[in-house]
């Protein structure tokens, strides 16, 4: 079996598929932080969905899927972060623009002449089939998520910790979810690359959940989602190589288990060490950040 795997190493294939894995693992873990933070899953559940109608749109009229994925997620985060900001009314928001966009999906798959085998590859995820040019363009994809993110780290942080608070203070909560909703979408267009579209939740929320029952510290958390995506992203696609079983499903098992283990084994041992878990505003920096 490792002779296997290391044989397969040698293909552009399967470089092809570590080189994706290791910048959608990064990307997907620094964003999975704060999905989970603000209390977004059902966003990038919708985010993922109305992705592939956007892919089956593109298939339609002929452009790359991958286009028309990235399409999709951006538009739809331009409209849950528009008529939904606040958590009361962003769940109707979000189950609104999925329903609307699903029936889209269909019509656009019922119009295609042909089988859409682009379309539904989307749904469970290719890895393994991505070419040299689609490594280049999701790291590009990747850094401008991470710049993005880091250009507004702070006042969102404020704004997820208490958004009364940091909007009476003069921080535009409406712009920073809307800026969020779309750095979501660029993590969703890369993430579907490996889980696909019906396996999205276990790259963009499993990672994040595990780390805030391994951690306080929100630096900290962020580091461990990171190393828990790389480590089941990785190690999924080394699996994989090794048997004929999809990348997704080593993804998602690998995932669940290291959730398991944060919230029943490691995170409860460490809580009692560092006594009670602090509430989310003493995790959290004191003072507003400056705009």
């Amino acid at each position: 079996m490792i002779d296997q795997v290391v044989r397969l190493l040698a293909y552009d294939f399967a470089q092809n598929a570590i080189a994706a894995g290791v910048v959608i693992a990064i990307v997907s873990g620094v964003v999975s932080r704060f999905v989970v933070a603000r209390n977004m899953s059902f966003a990038v559940h919708a985010l993922a969905e109305l992705g592939f109608t956007g892919a089956a749109g593109a298939i339609l009229v002929g452009v790359s899927p991958v286009l028309g994925l990235l399409a999709g997620t951006t538009i739809t985060a331009i409209f849950i972060g528009t008529l939904g900001v606040r958590l009361r009314e962003r769940d109707a928001v979000v189950g609104v623009v999925m329903a609307f966009g699903l029936g889209l999906g269909v019509l656009f798959l019922t119009l295609y002449p042909r089988y859409a085998t682009e379309a539904f590859a989307i749904l469970f995820g290719t890895i393994t089939g991505v070419t040299r040019a689609d490594v280049l363009l999701l790291t590009a994809i990747g850094v401008a998520t991470l710049l993005a993110l880091g250009v507004i780290y702070r006042p969102l942080t404020f704004a997820t910790v208490d958004p009364e608070v940091a909007e009476a203070r003069g921080v535009p909560v409406r712009g920073l979810a809307i800026a969020f909703l779309l750095i979501m979408a660029a993590a969703v267009a890369e993430a579907v690359q490996v889980v696909g579209v019906l396996l999205i939740l276990t790259l963009l929320i499993t990672p994040g959940a595990a780390a805030e029952r391994l951690t306080a510290m929100p630096g900290r958390a962020m580091a461990y989602s990171v190393g828990i995506a790389l480590f089941c992203v990785l190690g999924g696609i080394l699996l994989a190589l090794a048997s004929n079983v999809p990348v997704s499903v080593y993804v998602t098992s690998l995932s669940f288990g290291w959730y398991l283990a944060a919230r029943f084994l490691i995170g409860p041992r460490s809580i009692g060490r560092e006594g009670q878990r602090p509430s989310v505003a003493e995790r959290t920096i004191p003072e507003p950040p400056a705009l």
